[in-house]
Formats: C-alpha cells, sequence, structure tokens
C-alpha cells in the first residue's frame, strides 16, 4: 500500500526534524546577495538555497510567485529546482495558494499533481475561500504520496477579519477549514494527505489541533517574529512528526556565502527540534 503524503513527511520530521526551509528568491534578497534581480540572479539563489537545506531539513518551499515574476524563464528555473530536490531526496511543497472553481482546479491540480507535469511537486498550498469543496480535484490527486496544505489561519493579520469570521453554524472560519479537512483524513490509516497551513503568530483556534488527522505547514517562524518556543505550545499536544516550521528570511539573510547558509539550516533545525 503506498505511503500517503503524511506518513511520508512525519518520516522525514522524525528523521530530520521539523524545519521546512522556503525559498523566496525576491528582488530585495537577491540585492542583499549581491546578485542581478534576473533569471541567473534566480537560478544561483535558489539552488544554493537547496543546496543548503538537503540533509538538515525535511523539506523546501519555493514561493511560486518571485519564479512566476520572470514568466516562462522563471518557471524553468522552477522546474530544475523542483527536478533537483527530487534527486537529492528532499520534500517540495510549493507555495502556490491555488484555488478557484471545480473545473479550473481540475487544471491547477494537474500542473502541480500530476506526475506528468514539469511541476509535479510532492504538495502544493491551497487557498480554501472559493469553498473547501471547490478544492476536491486537489484532494482526489492526494494519491502516490501527495498532498495539500489548505489555508486555515495564515500569518498575516490581514486575514484575521476573513479567517476569524462566523459561518451560519457559529462557527469560525478556520475552525470550519479545520473541521472539513480532519473528516476528509478519517479516511487515511496512519497520517492523512491532508495538511493545513496555520500561523505562528496566531492564537489557538477552538479546533483541537491533535485531531487533524494531518500535517501542519506553520509559517510566520523567524523574521515575522514567532519563536521555536511559542510553535512548541501552540502544537504541544500534536502527535510526533506532524508539524513541520517554514523559516525563509531568518535563513536567508545568512547568503550567499554557502557555510553559513548551511551554519542557519541547522541552527533552525536544532532549535526547533528542541520544542517540538
Amino acid at each position: 500500500m503506498v505511503e500517503t503524503f503524511g506518513q511520508r513527511l512525519q518520516e522525514r520530521i522524525r528523521a530530520l526534524g521539523p524545519l521546512c526551509v522556503g525559498i523566496d528568491p525576491s528582488a530585495v534578497l537577491l540585492d542583499a546577495w549581491g546578485r542581478p534581480d534576473s533569471i541567473e540572479g534566480l537560478e544561483f539563489f535558489s539552488l544554493a538555497v537547496l543546496e543548503a537545506a538537503v540533509g538538515s531539513a525535511a523539506a523546501v518551499k519555493p514561493q511560486v510567485a518571485y519564479f512566476e515574476r520572470f514568466g516562462s524563464a522563471g518557471y524553468r528555473v522552477l522546474e530544475r529546482l523542483i527536478t533537483d530536490a527530487r534527486d537529492a531526496d528532499i520534500l517540495v511543497i510549493a507555495d502556490a495558494k491555488r484555488g478557484d472553481i471545480g473545473v479550473t482546479n481540475d487544471a491547477y491540480a494537474a500542473a502541480w499533481l500530476d506526475e506528468s507535469s514539469p511541476l509535479c511537486v510532492d504538495a502544493v498550498t491551497l487557498s480554501p475561500f472559493t469553498g473547501v469543496g471547490s478544492l476536491a480535484p486537489f484532494f482526489a490527486r492526494c494519491v502516490e504520496g501527495r498532498g495539500v496544505f489548505v489555508l486555515a489561519a495564515t500569518s498575516n493579520d490581514e486575514g484575521r477579519t476573513i479567517q476569524r469570521a462566523r459561518t451560519d453554524r457559529d462557527e469560525a472560519v478556520e475552525d470550519h477549514v479545520l473541521r472539513l479537512v480532519a473528516e476528509m483524513n478519517q479516511h487515511d490509516e496512519g497520517l492523512g494527505a491532508l495538511g493545513v497551513v496555520l500561523g505562528a503568530t496566531r492564537d489557538r483556534p477552538r479546533f483541537d489541533l491533535a485531531q487533524l488527522g494531518g500535517p501542519y505547514l506553520v509559517p510566520g517562524v523567524g523574521a515575522q517574529g514567532a519563536t521555536p518556543e511559542q510553535v512548541g505550545r501552540l502544537f504541544e499536544r500534536c502527535p510526533d512528526g506532524t508539524v513541520l516550521v517554514n523559516v525563509a528570511r531568518a535563513i536567508l539573510d545568512s547568503g550567499p556565502e554557502r557555510s553559513a547558509l548551511r551554519d542557519a539550516v541547522r541552527r533552525w533545525r536544532d532549535n526547533l527540534t528542541t520544542f517540538l
């Protein structure tokens, strides 16, 4: 029987620790690295971060927008990054935040989760605000070890108004998303393929986080202010190996020196492991 994405990720976290390294080649960071805001700079940055993460992080998370801004040439760099990560045996989570009506979602899901696509990754982030049910084409493809992370409570302040709004069942939207994902994960044995994004800067939701049945992707740590200790408190009752913490700027600021990047990755991995 093929392992679910959740099971695959859990094994990686137990072996390597709970760190996910964000690959965010913004114009600001490329400039800080002394690299041009160009395809050449994009490729150098992305592959350097991947190299630093291999062997110390459970996953990498390229922010698709930073590649997409270069058009087809940027996507070629992203495709190479995905291929090189697969060859290096590190999980790739595409931070694409896709989500639309069902028919459109079928095409998005094919792009990010079908084995035949050059953009095929281990998991992709999804926006549920056209309805969790509209994401069914993604959920249907969570086989052969693929997975998704559905936005529940993001780390940015602007998201709170919508994510804490009440449904007609008097349930916060973030709790609604968490509950629906948990219900779908009940069909899987072990840790399910459907995860959620839950920011470390957010208050604990009413939903019992230990009952999700899938993995958490946790932004907001480092440059956005949350600490490993805060993450440990927020997810203190969750099963071992179910929390993956993304750190981007706090690691990327160490570049472009390869040894400094590797040291930053290991330092964050060790700090997070202490509390998770």
